[in-house]
């Protein structure tokens, strides 16, 4: 039986990072998704192994996930107020239409730069 492609548990090819295919990496790794949902991050931590897929959406047709232990990981830092205010305006932001000033209720799209309305060249009900 051939091996999958990207089995490389001894990291030989892949620069010294144990390398495992898509849903066979060794119980106890987890990824940053994953310590998020436990309440931990990374803390700082070196990559403990990754997993390696083929992927039509990666411009190199290959996507990787990096895979850290839990035992090594910190709980994940508190919201302060400070940064709950600077998260809020920065979510105005980018909800805020330049061009008519008005608070769209949705991200702006990036393409457009302005809300729909404005870039239809429709005028606003006042």
């Amino acid at each position: 039986m051939a091996r999958p492609r990207f089995w490389d548990p001894e990291g030989r090819r892949s620069g010294g990072i144990p390398t495992y295919p898509w849903k066979m990496a060794p119980d106890g790794l987890l990824t940053r998704r994953q310590l998020r949902a436990h309440g931990l991050r990374p803390n700082g931590q070196d990559v403990a192994a990754q997993l390696m897929w083929r992927s039509r959406r990666s411009k190199l047709g290959v996507r990787v996930a990096y895979l850290y232990r839990p035992d090594l990981a910190a709980p994940v830092r508190p919201l302060t107020e400070g940064r709950r205010r600077a998260l809020a305006a920065a979510n105005t932001a980018r909800r805020t239409c330049p061009q008519c000033g008005r608070d769209a209720g949705y991200v702006l799209p990036a393409h457009l730069g302005v809300c729909l309305p404005c870039a239809d060249g429709m005028p606003l009900a006042a």
